[in-house]
C-alpha cells in the first residue's frame, strides 16, 4: 500500500481533514501596511500619518541641504552676464513651476525636491478629502440618515399607488404651512425620487422626504420618527402580500405604543384585515384595495352618475366629508338639521359615543354631543346657516315602478369581476341575467364555470377568441342594460390590459353606431388599470369610467387624514344600510317647473333620504361627472327636466 504523504486527521469529518497548515512568519514591511490599511480610513490616523511624513521629509530635506553646503560645485551661483542655454531653460521652467529661478545648482536640486514633496502631500490631502466628501454625499443618498420632523405622515413601503396618494396629500394639505410625507421603503432613494418625480404632477408646497429601510425592522424604523407621525400609512407592495403588511405592523407596535397613532394599513384578504384590526384594538384601520375598486366599480354600474359622485367624495378636489359639532341643533330633529346649511348637505350622525347613522329618520333627536356628518367642499363651509321651518316637505304621489330584471354583459374577467358582481348582485332585481364573455388565451374556462351570486341573479358565461365577431354576436343575443368592460389584470402586463380595455370600447361603440347588426345602444361602464390612461381612455366615449388604481389611493389618503372616515365609506359603499342612488327627479318635483334645491333637499327628507346633489340628464361635451353636481347650494333654483335625477342616501337601492 503506498504511503500517503499527506496526514489526515479523524477527529471531526467523517472524511478526514488536512491537518492545518503551518502559519507563515510576517515580516516588519507587512505588518506596517497591514495596519496603514486598517487605520487609513480613519480620518485622525490619516492626519497623523501625514504629519509623520512632513517631519520625516523635513529632517531629509535638512541633511540634503547640509550635504550640498559640502559641494563648492553646488554652490556657485551662475554669471548673470554669461548665463548658457541651460540657465536660460531653467529661468523659464521655473516660472512654469513657480519655484523662484535659483541662482545655484544645490538651490535648484533642493527647490525641485521641494516642489515634488508638496505636489505629493497636496495631492494626496485633496484626494483624501474629496474621497471623505464623496463618501459622506454617498452616505447621505442612501438615505439613511434619521428624520427629526414631527406632525408627518409616514408612509411606510412601495407600489403604484403612491403616486395619487401623494398628489391627493398635497391637495390635501393646501392650507397647511409645512406639510410634509415620510416615505420609507427598501428602494433606493435616487429610485424613489426619480418615480415621484417623473409619475407625479405639481405637489405645490408638499415636501417629500424619501428614506431607505426595512419597515419589518424595529432598529430601522425608529430612524422614521413615528412616534411624532400624523398617521402612518402601510402600503401592500403587491408581490409580497399581506405578509409584510402584517410585519410592518408589528414592527410599528414594538416601538410605539400609542394607540392614538392611527395606522392605515392596505390589505388583501378579509380574515387578515378583520384580525388585525381586532388585535390592535382598532389602532389599525384596514383598507382592502380590491373591495374599495369592486365597491365603486359595482356602483357605476347601477345608475349612471353615481361613480362621479363617489369619486367627488373621495377625492380632495370639490366635496369631502366632515364632522362638525352644531351646539344650536342640539335638541332638534335630523329633518331640521337637513335644512340647516346652505353649503353643506347633511348626511348623518355620530353620537357621543362614536357611533355613525347615515341618513337616520327626519325625527331623530339630535342629543348633546352629537356631531353631524356633512359634504362640504372644505371643513370651513360646514356653517349653521339657520333653520328653514318654512319649508315643508311634500311627498308627491308617485308610485313607483316595480323594478323590472336587469341584463349586464360583461366583456373582460379577473378575480376582480368576482367581487364587482358579487357587489352588484346585491341591488339587481330579482329574474336580472349576467353573461360574461372572456377570451380563451387570456382566462381559464375553468375560471367562468360555477360562477352563482345568488337567488336573484343567474350568471352564464362564454370562453370566445376576441373577433369582432364575437362581441356581435354576444352582444347582439339580447337587449342589454349596460355593458360592463374589465382589465385582464392577471393575465397580462397593467398596459396590455388597459390597451385591450381601450380596443374594446372603441369596437363596442362602433358597434352602437352601425346599423343592421342587431346591437341595440346601450350603457358602456369600463374599468382602467392604469390612472394615466384615463383621459385616453374617454376618447372612447364611455359612459362612466372607473380608474382602479386611484380607487384605493384617494381612499387610504382620505384615513391618512381623516381615520373617522372608515366607517362612514364602508357604509357608503355597501349594499347593506345606506347607499348612494340617482332617483328620478319626478319623485319629488314637477318636470318643467322651476323649483329651490333647499325645496328638493325638503322634500327627499319627508321621504325618509338625505339629498345631496342633483344629476342633468342632458350632458355637456367632456362631462367627466356625467352630468353629477355634488352639493349645490340651498338657495339655488333648479328646473327639473325629464331624465333628471335627485342623488340621495338612502336605506335601501330600490
Amino acid at each position: 500500500m503506498p504511503v500517503n504523504k499527506t496526514t489526515r486527521s479523524f477527529g471531526q469529518g467523517a472524511q478526514g481533514e488536512l491537518d492545518a497548515p503551518k502559519a507563515q512568519k510576517v515580516g516588519l514591511w507587512a505588518k506596517l501596511r497591514y495596519n496603514f490599511d486598517n487605520s487609513i480610513a480613519q480620518g485622525g490616523m490619516f492626519v497623523f500619518y501625514v504629519l509623520l511624513l512632513m517631519m520625516v521629509i523635513a529632517l531629509i530635506m535638512v541633511g540634503i541641504r547640509a550635504f550640498i553646503a559640502t559641494v563648492p560645485a553646488l554652490t556657485q551661483a551662475a554669471d548673470p552676464e554669461n548665463l548658457t542655454l541651460f540657465d536660460l531653460f531653467w529661468a523659464s521652467f521655473t516660472k512654469i513651476l513657480s519655484l523662484g529661478g535659483e541662482p545655484t545648482w544645490g538651490d535648484r536640486i533642493v527647490a525641485i525636491l521641494y516642489w515634488a514633496t508638496t505636489t505629493a502631500l497636496t495631492a494626496s490631502v485633496i484626494g483624501y478629502v474629496v474621497g471623505a466628501i464623496q463618501r459622506t454625499f454617498a452616505r447621505l443618498r442612501k438615505g439613511r440618515s434619521p428624520v427629526i420632523d414631527s406632525g408627518h405622515t409616514l408612509i411606510l413601503g412601495w407600489s403604484n399607488r403612491i403616486f395619487p396618494i401623494l398628489e391627493e396629500l398635497a391637495i390635501a394639505n393646501q392650507n397647511v404651512r409645512k406639510p410634509l410625507v415620510v416615505i420609507f421603503s427598501t428602494h433606493d432613494r435616487d429610485f424613489m425620487e426619480d418615480e415621484i418625480e417623473s409619475r407625479t404632477e405639481n405637489l405645490g408646497k408638499l415636501r417629500i422626504v424619501t428614506r431607505t429601510g426595512d419597515p419589518t425592522n424595529p432598529t430601522d424604523l425608529k430612524r422614521t420618527n413615528l412616534s411624532a407621525a400624523k398617521s402612518i400609512v402601510v402600503l401592500d407592495s403587491d408581490a409580497s402580500g399581506d405578509a409584510t403588511v402584517v410585519s410592518t405592523v408589528l414592527a410599528i407596535k414594538a416601538i410605539n405604543s400609542n394607540p392614538a397613532t392611527k395606522i392605515i394599513a392596505e390589505l388583501d384578504d378579509k380574515d387578515t384585515a378583520k384580525a388585525l384590526a381586532i388585535a390592535t384594538n382598532n389602532q389599525v384601520i384596514p383598507v382592502r384595495s380590491h373591495e374599495v375598486i369592486a365597491r365603486v366599480t359595482a356602483q357605476a354600474s347601477r345608475q349612471p352618475g353615481l361613480a362621479a359622485v363617489m369619486l367627488d367624495l373621495l377625492d380632495f378636489e370639490g366635496d369631502e366629508i366632515y364632522f362638525t359639532d352644531v351646539p344650536a341643533l342640539e335638541g332638534k330633529t335630523y329633518g331640521d338639521a337637513v335644512q340647516s346649511f346652505n353649503a353643506a348637505s347633511v348626511i348623518g350622525i355620530r353620537k357621543a359615543d362614536g357611533k355613525v347613522s347615515l341618513n337616520p329618520a327626519a325625527k331623530t333627536k339630535l342629543a348633546k354631543g352629537t356631531q353631524l356628518i356633512a359634504i362640504a367642499a372644505d371643513d370651513d363651509k360646514v356653517v349653521y346657516t339657520g333653520m328653514q321651518t318654512e319649508l315643508v316637505g311634500k311627498v308627491k304621489k308617485t308610485t313607483r315602478p316595480a323594478l323590472a330584471p336587469e341584463h349586464l354583459l360583461v366583456i373582460g374577467w379577473s378575480e376582480m369581476g368576482r367581487s364587482v358582481i358579487g357587489e352588484l348582485a346585491a341591488f339587481l332585481p330579482k329574474g336580472s341575467t349576467v353573461h360574461i364573455v372572456a377570451q380563451k388565451k387570456l382566462v381559464d374556462p375553468a375560471q367562468l364555470q360555477d360562477l352563482s351570486f345568488g337567488p336573484n341573479v343567474k350568471v352564464t358565461a362564454a370562453a370566445v377568441t376576441g373577433d369582432i365577431s364575437d362581441l356581435i354576436a354576444a352582444a347582439s343575443a339580447k337587449h342589454y342594460n349596460e355593458v360592463i368592460v374589465l382589465g385582464y389584470r392577471n393575465a397580462i402586463s397593467e398596459s396590455e390590459a388597459d390597451a385591450q380595455t381601450m380596443l374594446t370600447m372603441l369596437q363596442m361603440n362602433q358597434l352602437f353606431e352601425a346599423e343592421g347588426n342587431g346591437v341595440e345602444p346601450t350603457r358602456l361602464v369600463a374599468e382602467i388599470l392604469d390612472g394615466r390612461k384615463a383621459e385616453i381612455a374617454r376618447v372612447a366615449a364611455v359612459d362612466d369610467l372607473v380608474v382602479s388604481d386611484n380607487l384605493a389611493a384617494l381612499a387610504i389618503a382620505q384615513l391618512s387624514e381623516n381615520p373617522s372616515l372608515g366607517v362612514v365609506l364602508d357604509d357608503l359603499f355597501d349594499a347593506e344600510g345606506a347607499s348612494i342612488n340617482v332617483r328620478p327627479i319626478e319623485l319629488y318635483a314637477t318636470v318643467g317647473k322651476e323649483i329651490s334645491y333647499a325645496q328638493l333637499v325638503a322634500n327627499a327628507s319627508a321621504m325618509g333620504e338625505s339629498a345631496i346633489g342633483y344629476r342633468h340628464a342632458h350632458l355637456e361635451s367632456g362631462d367627466s361627472a356625467n352630468g353629477a353636481r355634488l352639493n349645490p347650494a340651498k338657495n339655488s333654483m333648479f328646473t327639473p327636466r325629464a331624465g333628471d335625477g335627485l342623488v340621495v342616501v338612502a336605506d335601501t337601492a330600490r
